[in-house]
């Protein structure tokens, strides 16, 4: 189990770099240990900068199913949007109204380096631009509705 970082931690703030090294023995252990902290405190997705990580890598279960992002980037987005609710495990017990494009498309690379695409609507779409947001520096206060 990680350290789940929770606002105003500066770390969160932080632009994470590139995984580079797909060899590195640590980092299908960061994953591993990432998907064990997000599910023990029953959140759908996590970034590393939210455990202490400068690496570009975020984890997402949507129905039954564990992603495994790295370096991820949205390549396009539909231009209808949809405003939800949107808590975060760095915002323990707090809640935002967020507006969001409905469906992204998104490129990343899996655990061995492989190049992965994504095409996701609804929640999925969701949470992994919420995610990816954290990689960026960027969170959930910042795209609040006021």
């Amino acid at each position: 189990m990680l350290k789940v970082l929770k606002y105003p931690d500066d770390f969160l703030r932080k632009k994470a770099r590139e995984v580079e090294d797909f060899k590195n023995p640590d980092l299908p252990r960061l994953v591993s240990d990432m998907v064990k902290t997000m599910e023990a405190e029953k959140g759908i997705g996590l970034a590393a900068p939210q455990v202490g990580s400068d690496l570009r890598i975020c984890v997402v279960r949507v129905d039954d199913t564990v992603h495994t992002l790295i370096n991820p980037k949205i390549k396009s987005s539909s231009r209808k949007k949809e405003i939800f609710e949107e808590g975060c495990l760095s915002f323990p017990g707090k809640f935002f109204p967020v507006e969001r494009p409905i469906k992204v498309k998104i490129k990343a690379r899996d655990l061995s380096g492989e190049k992965i695409k994504i095409k996701a609507n609804g929640l999925l779409a969701r949470v992994l631009q919420h995610e990816i947001d954290h990689l960026d520096g960027i969170l959930v206060i910042d795209r609040a509705i006021k």
